[in-house]
């Protein structure tokens, strides 16, 4: 019998034990705080149960979890509770973990103010706090001040807007976001080079805060144009190299500036992950060499100074890495050897295979809202060899078998039509077809004869359990037009988790069959996760980056797949539609 916890729970455990390293010595305990937050990370975007892998002994697999954290996980599922993390949280108020939530809050400013008001209910601690900062108490307390107590106020106010720490963007929000302000940076002079950092340099599926870097010699005029930015709701802090605004929506963007000279060190240190960093700092300092965001120093010379990255990479005698890698799951091991994968570009995709027109398919849900022909112009103008028209099956409900047959037929006459008169782009006659919760596809086979291939997907029924769902999924694979998995853990990000499959089986499936597994694009899903992309990659499984897209400008979201398949560590032969048309076209029919 196992005491059974969900992911985000046995996370938020996690991070509270490095919140209480963080109490105690965030020095002395600087590298059990990070491996604890990345246990948590790891844990908290797993798309299986923790409490799965623990069942099959297989912790282990997962980037993050070592030794240590494994046992401390194993005795949390045995237990209910661990020794060593009761240790670390003795003496810490259950309300420090509260206060986490809102934005601002450290674990050490969190701790002070429990402690100093003596909040010990986590469940009104948010309440009591804003009472004593109304009533001016914070600001008589050592360290805070008046200026603290109204950001603490404004903090609190802000949560209670919903601007928690939680609420994060997906990539393509956050994405858009960095560049309207990147953009706008760029219209002054003094500006050299503009660029995002952190997790959104790093390309992953979910943001917090937008952190953007400046290279220029003139750090007050560009302060002064930041915080001029017309979409500005107000600023937050503003420094002699540094600024912090809230944008219209509640987001917070921060800024960095350093002279062109050493911006390539600021850029380097500041896109992370932090786990990255250390291992890089690790490295460095084998050779007695020390890293920072103003360069790199021996213990003889000067530090000396670094405009680009890849110049900052070398000094220390490696490959540049990626930002995407950028994760410590053995880049920089690989960095040394200059053995880094060569990862798939945007430019390499030779078509689209998922995607949705207006044609009246009569579908189980959601028709396109472009024309064919307004869908192919796009792909001729994105240098594409072939579309795949992919349009959800027509409904089941509503149509009888025969009805179905003649509907895709129809479309068949009419893709065969715009053939005629548009030959820049080869078109695959496709279609996005359910799988049924018996493993059935929505349509029979007569149906299926009339396509050059299909891709199957889950769109009801998200709580199987994980044995159940995998042999859904194999049997709706099965069938010889049924080539690609879409959309495959059904993920919908900061919405809904996605259903459980065992991978293992998956991949034996699609290595065995030459099937091939889909990321998608669209901006709620970037799904397949890159951890799942790169286990994929090492088994020798296929994958196809697509965009779900209904509309013809939807297709550009391709760059946010390719995004997620260089997490994953994919190179271009590792993705299918790479492939030019005719070899494309020999792999649907194989």
């Amino acid at each position: 019998m196992i005491v059974l916890m969900t992911n985000q729970e046995v996370a938020k455990i996690l991070r509270n034990v490095a919140a209480g390293y963080s109490i105690k010595d965030d020095r002395k305990f600087r590298f059990q705080i990070l491996a604890y937050q990345k246990a948590a990370d790891t844990i908290g975007h797993l798309n299986t149960e923790i409490s799965e892998y623990y069942k099959s002994n297989n912790l282990d697999s997962l980037p993050g979890i070592g030794a240590s954290i494994k046992s401390h996980i194993e005795e949390l599922f045995k237990k209910g509770k661990v020794s060593h993390f009761e240790w670390v949280l003795k003496g810490i108020p259950q309300a420090v973990f509260s206060l986490l939530d809102i934005p601002s809050f450290g674990p050490k400013r969190a701790y002070i103010l429990t402690k100093s008001f003596k909040l010990n209910n986590p469940q009104t601690v948010i309440d009591d706090l804003e009472k004593a900062a109304k009533k001016g108490k914070i600001a008589d307390i050592l360290g805070f001040g008046e200026k603290s107590q109204s950001e603490i106020l404004r903090a609190i106010e802000e949560f209670r807007r919903g601007a928690g720490k939680t609420t994060r963007m997906v990539l393509p929000y956050a994405q858009d976001v960095a560049d309207k302000l990147v953009s706008y940076l760029k219209q002054l002079k003094d500006v050299k080079r503009a660029e995002p950092l952190g997790s959104l340099r790093r390309k992953a599926a979910t943001i917090g805060d937008i952190d953007l870097a400046v290279a220029s010699n003139h750090p007050k005029a560009v302060i002064d144009h930041f915080v001029s930015y017309p979409y500005l709701e107000r600023v937050i802090e503003k420094g002699d190299v540094s600024a912090s605004i809230l944008v219209s929506g509640g987001r917070q963007i921060d800024l960095m500036i350093q002279a062109p000279e050493s911006f390539g060190s600021l850029l380097q240190h500041f896109t992370g992950s932090k786990n990255h960093n250390v291992r890089l700092r690790e490295y460095a300092l084998k050779k007695n060499l020390s890293l920072s965001e103003y360069g790199i120093k021996d213990k003889k010379s000067k530090i000396q100074k670094f405009d680009t990255e890849e110049k900052f990479y070398q000094a220390i005698g490696l490959q540049w890495i990626p930002p995407e890698l950028r994760e410590d799951t053995g880049e920089v091991e690989l960095a040394a050897k200059h053995s880094l994968p060569t990862l798939i570009e945007l430019e390499d995709l030779k078509g689209d295979l998922h995607i949705h027109s207006n044609y009246p398919i009569e579908p189980s849900h959601d028709l396109g809202l472009s024309s064919m022909e307004d869908m192919l112009k796009k792909a001729k103008d994105l240098g594409y060899e072939y579309l795949g028209f992919s349009e959800h099956n027509p409904s089941i409900s509503k149509h009888t078998n025969r009805r179905i047959y003649e509907i895709l037929k129809k479309r068949n006459e009419n893709i065969e039509q715009i053939k005629s008169s548009i030959k820049d782009v080869r078109i695959f006659k496709l279609l996005e077809i359910d799988i049924l919760p018996s493993g059935k596809l929505a349509i029979d086979n007569d149906s299926l004869d009339l396509l050059d291939g299909s891709i199957v997907a889950i769109h009801s029924v998200f709580s199987m359990d994980k044995d159940k769902m995998t042999e859904r999924v194999i049997n709706g694979l099965s069938h010889k037009k049924a080539k690609i998995l879409a959309h495959p853990t059904g993920r919908m990000l900061n919405t809904r988790p996605g259903y459980e499959l065992d991978w293992d089986k998956i991949f034996d499936f699609c290595k065995k069959y030459n099937k091939a597994l889909e990321i998608n694009a669209w901006p709620d899903r970037l799904d397949l996760p890159d951890v799942i992309i790169r286990m994929a990659i090492k088994t020798n499984v296929k994958i196809i980056i697509n965009t779900d897209s209904h509309r013809a400008e939807q297709m550009d979201m391709a760059k946010y797949g390719v995004a997620m398949a260089r997490r994953g560590w994919a190179e271009k032969n590792d993705i299918l539609n790479t492939l030019g048309y005719n070899d494309f076209s020999n792999w649907l029919k194989s």
